[in-house]
């Protein structure tokens, strides 16, 4: 592997990291990994583990996740026939497994954070800290919303995963896509490196070819439309731009439009099933 950009902890520790691509996978690697993970996310800062709605960055954040929740219900819905369980891993603060249980689902979640189960847990979902707790060993759908990228032991954590998969489910995988134009255009300030939490970045063909070595096809490529303009946003404030919302959102539009053509949006989700 060899260098392919310097970056660092924008949003709390402020520490460097290098991120280093693998050509077999076409994927970056972050390094160094700390020994000790679990302080990266301990702050307020971190609003996946919180349901912040201080800043106007978080108000916007906490109505795009409200929205993309719809999206991905019908996203799960539209790959199945019948979905009767659903198995969220990273689960954050319980909002998808809330509205998926709302209509007659039977769900589990998996958060390791204390802070975010219990938010969860105010609105009736109880999570569990890792799989070892759950009682329920196969589920139609198994979710990964923006989770895969955090995962220290990968393939691992994938093997496992697809043991608790019903043969005819699917498994939804969204992640940062560091071919986008945002990426590119942003360089080390891309607020979706997120290093050290993000502990791999993937590009279409990384997905590809680690999910066939455990026996998965990717069904169906998807993008995510928002993240582009959120992500952008952020990464301007991380610049020191004043003026980050408005060019933010002009970068993300940009972004999505050349996407269009390309198919490299700045987030993507991938439906995978087990190989026939």
């Amino acid at each position: 592997m060899k260098l392919f950009l310097k970056t660092k902890d924008h949003s709390i520790s402020g520490e460097s990291f290098d991120l280093l691509w693998d050509p077999n996978l076409d994927m970056l690697v972050t390094q160094p990994v700390p020994a000790n993970l679990a302080k990266y996310y301990e702050s307020t800062d971190y609003i996946s583990h919180t349901d912040a709605s201080n800043s106007f960055m978080d108000k916007l954040y906490q109505a795009v996740k409200r929205r993309n929740i719809k999206k991905k219900i019908q996203l799960i819905n539209n790959q199945t026939d019948s979905i009767e369980s659903v198995l969220d891993f990273g689960a954050g603060t319980g909002d998808f497994l809330a509205i998926a249980q709302s209509a007659g689902v039977q769900v589990a979640g998996i958060e390791p954070n204390n802070a975010a189960r219990q938010l969860a847990q105010q609105k009736g979902i109880a999570l569990h800290e890792n799989l070892e707790a759950l009682t329920r060993k196969s589920y139609d759908v198994i979710t990964l919303w923006h989770v895969l990228e955090h995962v220290p032991n990968l393939d691992e954590q994938i093997a496992q995963l697809k043991v608790m998969l019903k043969d005819e489910g699917c498994m939804v995988v969204a992640v940062p896509n560091f071919k986008s134009f945002d990426a590119k255009h942003y360089g080390s300030y891309w607020a979706a490196y997120d290093v050290p939490r993000h502990l791999w970045h993937f590009s279409q063909t990384a997905i590809s070819k680690i999910f066939d070595h455990h026996g998965m096809v990717v069904k169906t490529i998807k993008p995510m439309w928002f993240d582009a303009f959120y992500v952008s946003m952020l990464s301007e404030k991380y610049k020191g731009n004043k003026w980050h919302l408005p060019l933010g959102f002009l970068i993300g539009l940009w972004s999505n439009f050349k996407a269009i053509f390309t198919k490299e949006f700045s987030s993507l989700i991938y439906v995978l099933q087990k190989a026939k």
